[in-house]
């Protein structure tokens, strides 16, 4: 998995018919990071089963990225910071 970012972007929020569809947390591929480590912060952080966590760590590596959560800025800020602090590159973007 690459190099490791700690930025928090600006929300993105969109709206379909004035309702607000929310922001997504982003995991990016580094070259540092161990599938177990990344699977194991996924359950921890983002509240991830096993199965999930499993699938999203193997379409961070061959897709270089993916979306891991979606919520609010507000729900998604506290674990963005918190992958980020396990050496994770996590953003919360669209």
């Amino acid at each position: 998995m690459a190099t490791k970012q700690h930025i928090v972007e600006a929300p993105v929020v969109e709206t379909i018919d004035g309702i607000t569809t929310g922001a997504n947390l982003i995991i990016y591929n580094d070259d540092v990071n161990t599938f177990e480590h990344v699977i194991e912060c996924l359950v921890r952080i983002c509240n991830h089963d096993f199965i999930q966590a499993e699938q999203s760590a193997t379409i961070i590596h061959y897709k270089g990225k993916s979306i891991v959560k979606t919520g609010t800025y507000g729900e998604l800020a506290a674990m963005c910071q918190a992958l980020c602090d396990e050496g994770l590159s996590a953003v919360i973007g669209e």
